[in-house]
């Protein structure tokens, strides 16, 4: 099998504006590609750009696509792991970007060997609640939307935090007091916290039962993190200290973390995902699922490797509920009471709208 050529579009999703401690995201700044072989199959791929973490926009990943489709042609796309250290070889980081193309890749496989890519991976089905999210702002707007949230029946609520820890206290005190005690809740600071300041809002939030606190510093603090967790009865996860399966061992031996959060946005798709596991699973470090801004298609590639993966234990998949003002999907995963359940088809089992791709901008390579 030969790969014949790449159409690359930017998928551009309109959403309301949602804020994290770093900035706002106005739209879902996307890109997907299908990629063709000489037999008939194509694999699709997504990925979504968020530069205030991962430093790329939706004009650096569509520029880098088209360099990675042209290393691509008339080459095996069964052979993953090569075609992969060929991105890595030309170009340092865009991890973002290449993995679109491992999504592809991993979908063309499945697709051959006629399975679902969860099997393909050596998985099953199993049971996936995910999360919702809410963004930062007022106590008072982000407490209105955790009363919602509760009415909709969602169990677990992942509040974005990150500012003025006396702000964030009383963010979580009302959203709590709200809510009750019955629901989970998951804070995320996305690095918005200097040491000092986390270790006041973690000490200050334990008395409102908080399942977890995701990257309470910025990444170039990770030397604080060995004493931030000794110290706080908040257990601490992972998130943009962790690219890839290095990261990984680097903070788990320093003892600064109990959780790490997956994204393919940052190991640069499924191949580097599953290293990063491995080496959590080896020291017991559970890991999450999560995701940046992608539409179902990617998010149903997240599903799959998550259902495949037993040493997953928390699910972060509402990337597509963060705001979207539209689907452009068909097939892919559905929710069931934020239940993420996976569709049968071969491969990934999800697609871009055509109608929706007429309108974006694109390429063939």
């Amino acid at each position: 099998m030969k790969i014949t050529h790449t159409v690359i579009y930017k998928f551009s999703i309109p959403m309301h504006p949602f804020t994290i401690a770093t900035g706002t995201m106005h739209f879902a700044q996307n890109i997907f590609i299908r990629v063709y072989t000489n037999e008939g199959i194509y694999g699709v791929g997504e990925c979504s750009a968020f530069p205030m973490i991962v430093g790329e926009t939706q004009a650096t990943c569509f520029e880098m696509a088209k360099d990675f489709a042209l290393l691509w042609k008339n080459k095996d796309p069964l052979n993953i792991e090569e075609r992969m250290n060929e991105l890595h070889a030309y170009t340092a980081y865009n991890s973002t970007a290449k993995s679109a193309f491992d999504m592809a890749l991993y979908d063309i496989s499945a697709k051959a060997a006629g399975k679902p890519l969860y099997d393909f991976l050596g998985g099953k089905k199993k049971s996936m609640e995910t999360d919702l999210t809410i963004g930062i702002d007022t106590p008072e707007a982000m407490t209105e939307k955790a009363v919602e949230f509760k009415n909709r029946g969602v169990r677990i609520i992942k509040v974005k935090l990150g500012r003025e820890p006396e702000e964030d206290v009383e963010r979580i005190m009302q959203v709590r007091e709200a809510i009750g005690d019955a629901l989970l809740l998951r804070i995320d600071a996305n690095q918005g916290w200097n040491k000092n300041q986390a270790q006041l809002a973690l000490t200050a939030l334990s008395r409102y039962n908080i399942e977890f606190c995701e990257q309470p510093m910025r990444r170039h603090d990770d030397h604080f993190l060995p004493e931030l967790k000794r110290i706080s009865p908040v257990p601490i996860m992972a998130d943009e200290s962790v690219f890839d399966h290095h990261d990984a061992e680097r903070i788990i031996k320093s003892n600064g973390c109990s959780y790490v959060n997956i994204k393919f946005a940052k190991s640069g798709g499924i191949l580097e995902a599953q290293k990063i596991n491995e080496v959590c699973q080896h020291h017991h470090i559970p890991c999450m699922m999560g995701g940046m801004l992608e539409s179902r298609i990617a998010l149903t590639a997240f599903a799959h490797f998550a259902s495949a993966t037993a040493n997953i234990k928390f699910y972060d998949m509402d990337t597509c509920m963060l705001g979207h003002k539209l689907d452009p999907v068909t097939g892919g995963v559905i929710y069931n009471n934020f239940y993420v359940e996976l569709p049968d088809a071969d491969g990934i089992g999800a697609d871009a709208d055509e109608s929706f791709l007429l309108a974006n901008e694109h390429i063939i390579i």
